[in-house]
């Protein structure tokens, strides 16, 4: 069977572009198509991040084992896209990047037979050019309130009084060339 995806570029203006890869392929091989469907070098850090129906980010699938143990993380090239994409679970996420952070929103339209000599990945549509620069990223907390209360502390002024009022370091051993 035949996967079709639209591949969207978080950006103001509409950018996308429609990709025809098999089933079986794996994940690193639509990483490889998005990057060549979008112009990019292929030489940046990119993340595939499973998400809900409305988007939410939830695991990540990196291009590359970054744990302290080699092969105990799965990376992109661990997972067939029949693995983690079907009829019911259709989004991804993926970033490429992660210093300009391009986002883009991975979703599949459509499975299909396989249509007789056309070589897969396969661009099928291409909408819109791409920004000079990826958008900004906000980050938010999920609650902005109990975030901040989570580290409020009891001290007071007469807590740190027991520090003393001598604000000067010279009898703490420090010496003046210390580096």
């Amino acid at each position: 069977m035949i996967y079709k995806f639209r591949v969207i570029l978080d950006a103001e203006e509409d950018v996308f572009r429609d990709i025809a890869i098999q089933e079986d392929a794996t994940l690193e091989d639509l990483h490889n198509a998005i990057v060549n469907g979008f112009g990019f070098d292929g030489l940046e850090v990119a993340s595939f991040y499973t998400c809900d129906d409305t988007w939410n980010q939830e695991d990540e699938i990196p291009m590359f084992d970054a744990g302290d143990v080699p092969g105990e993380n799965r990376i992109m090239s661990d997972y067939q896209l029949s693995d983690i994409l079907d009829e019911e679970n259709t989004k991804i996420i993926y970033v490429y990047d992660f210093i300009n952070m391009w986002t883009f929103l991975v979703e599949l339209a459509a499975v299909e037979e396989v249509q007789a000599g056309v070589t897969y990945p396969d661009l099928l549509f291409s909408h819109g050019e791409m920004p000079a620069e990826a958008m900004e990223k906000h980050f938010i907390a999920e609650d902005d309130e109990e975030a901040y209360n989570e580290f409020e502390d009891d001290l007071d002024e007469d807590d740190l009084d027991a520090f003393g009022t001598d604000d000067s370091f010279e009898d703490y051993g420090f010496e003046e060339n210390w580096n």
